[in-house]
């Protein structure tokens, strides 16, 4: 279709609505991102915490790309959005495994972009006419900006698909690729593939940042620590994104090394799986690795370092994450919202089975002290603890990886 230029006085309309767009209250990105990451099809990107986090800053780049360009230009078409939140984005979702259908979400962010543009648009004038010629040149415009990126977008995809097929690093993903499938594969021809032996006991680990502007070989300084923390020499690591690495090492990783290496790579993050023997202990560890990782991400944990044998009853519990809520508000009752020293203060009370003068020491307080928290604590409580000391634990356990400690 021609794209004609609407008249001055609708030009400045847009261009006025424009600059609304440009600064968007917090509810429409909420709106924007629930869009975008809800739905079967997308299901699999709102549970991956990297590409999640590039959704949302994708969908921003988005609104803003167009905004900006109608406050430059009002009314003119608005070229693809092919700038670097985008592309890094269709790297990511090729580097898991998902094709051009995961672009649906921007379909998602489309619909949502046009009713809150023609709110916009309805508050510019009252004017029939004005309206009319306003919202049919800029709702044009939202969709033929939308198609633009997605075609740009999608040949990104198919690009990096292609890229990603040859050499080395293909092979060793598609190696991994089939040990996690359990496809037929020797165990022999796979370690030869990797350089990995696959006998022994290993401990996977997923390493990634959430952190746009992330030095990303802080990902590999962390897979090297892994290593070091397991008393190993070399690691196996897997470039699962651009922000993420896939990582094994043998042995079992010492916690203590591994917070003391993280001191040094703020803006990495790391989720263990169990350590297991085997091709079945490498795939099993990996798996529950990323059940360590989506529950971080499921409950907005800022814990930087988590392991599954830690997290495994509390990814049980947050699976539904209403039900868990109404769970925590009815075992804790006033407790929920306690200072965070009465909760700490409980929680370590019951993780030593309830046995103050270890729970003193742990906590590097005075007996006393702790016994009058305990008391505090629970009188905020809705039953007595001694008929619920389970349910109160697990409670807190939500609580403390949720964030709220």
């Amino acid at each position: 279709m021609p794209w004609n230029k609407p008249s001055p006085r609708v030009r400045e309309l847009i261009r006025q609505g424009a600059e609304i767009a440009l600064n968007p209250p917090a509810h429409w990105l909420a709106e924007l991102d629930e869009a975008t990451l809800t739905g079967q099809a997308r299901q699999q990107i709102a549970a991956d915490p990297v590409l999640a986090a590039g959704t949302r800053r994708t969908n921003r780049s988005n609104l803003l790309f167009w905004a900006a360009a109608n406050v430059r230009a009002p009314g003119e078409r608005v070229p693809a959005n092919d700038t670097e939140e985008p592309l890094s984005v269709a790297r990511d979702l090729i580097r898991r495994g998902l094709d051009e259908s995961a672009l649906d979400a921007y379909r998602a962010g489309e619909s949502v972009a046009v009713r809150l543009w023609t709110q916009i648009a309805c508050s510019l004038t009252a004017d029939p006419e004005e309206l009319r010629e306003l919202l049919d040149v800029s709702l044009r415009s939202i969709a033929a900006f939308v198609d633009d990126t997605v075609t740009a977008i999608s040949a990104r995809m198919r690009a990096e698909r292609d890229e990603l097929t040859r050499g080395t690093h293909a092979e060793r993903r598609e190696t991994v690729t089939l040990l996690l499938d359990g496809a037929p594969i020797t165990r022999e021809r796979a370690e030869h593939r990797l350089g990995y032996g696959l006998q022994s006991t290993h401990t996977a680990a997923i390493v990634w940042t959430d952190d746009p502007d992330a030095d990303l070989r802080q990902l590999d300084r962390a897979a090297d620590a892994l290593a070091e923390a397991a008393a190993r020499a070399r690691p196996l690591s897997i470039l699962a994104s651009a922000a993420t690495r896939w990582v094994w090492v043998h042995g079992q990783p010492d916690m203590n090394h591994l917070r003391t290496a993280l001191d040094s790579l703020p803006a990495v993050r790391i989720a263990l799986g169990p350590t297991a023997t085997g091709v079945d202990g490498f795939r099993r560890s990996h798996l529950d690795a990323l059940t360590t990782q989506q529950m971080l991400a499921r409950l907005t944990s800022a814990s930087r370092l988590a392991s599954h044998d830690e997290i495994e009853l509390v990814a049980l519990l947050t699976a539904d994450p209403e039900r868990a809520d109404r769970f925590v508000k009815r075992t804790l009752g006033g407790l929920e919202t306690a200072p965070p020293e009465l909760l700490e203060t409980l929680r370590v009370f019951i993780a030593e089975q309830c046995n103050a003068s270890r729970a003193a020491e742990r906590l590097f307080t005075h007996r006393n002290t702790l016994l009058r928290r305990l008391a505090r604590a629970e009188r905020l409580l809705p039953r007595p603890l001694p008929q619920h000391t389970v349910e109160v634990g697990a409670a807190l356990e939500v609580l403390r990886w949720r964030g709220h400690q």
